[in-house]
């Protein structure tokens, strides 16, 4: 289930989790943004994916993109213990995503 993160919550959610936290920068009239949205959805369901998957609306949260330096979105930014791990920039497909994200935990597990 994809979840939906904004002032009130970003720190708690994001911030402040140990494991990893999925974060899809997007806007509602960016139509790379509504190409990536499904794609996000089947990762949040994804049993080999161990993580927390949510959305921060750019337009709502200006003061969260701008902490993190969004200047294009879709930016998705996985993060470990509050950390960047690593940043996406772009529409990507499912398989590309996971297999990043994949290498990332792996890379973190070392």
């Amino acid at each position: 289930m994809v979840k939906h993160f904004d002032s009130q919550n970003f720190e708690n959610e994001v911030l402040n989790n140990k494991n990893f936290v999925l974060v899809d920068f997007f806007a509602t009239w960016c139509g790379p943004c509504q190409m990536l949205s499904p794609v996000i959805d089947e990762i949040s369901e994804d049993p080999e994916l161990n993580l927390t998957v949510g959305k921060v609306d750019i337009d709502k949260c200006q003061d969260i993109a701008q902490n993190f330096g969004i200047q294009s979105i879709p930016t998705i930014i996985l993060f470990k213990a509050g950390q960047e791990a690593k940043r996406i920039m772009g529409f990507v497909s499912k398989e590309n995503l996971k297999e990043q994200i994949l290498d990332c935990i792996n890379q973190q597990n070392i």
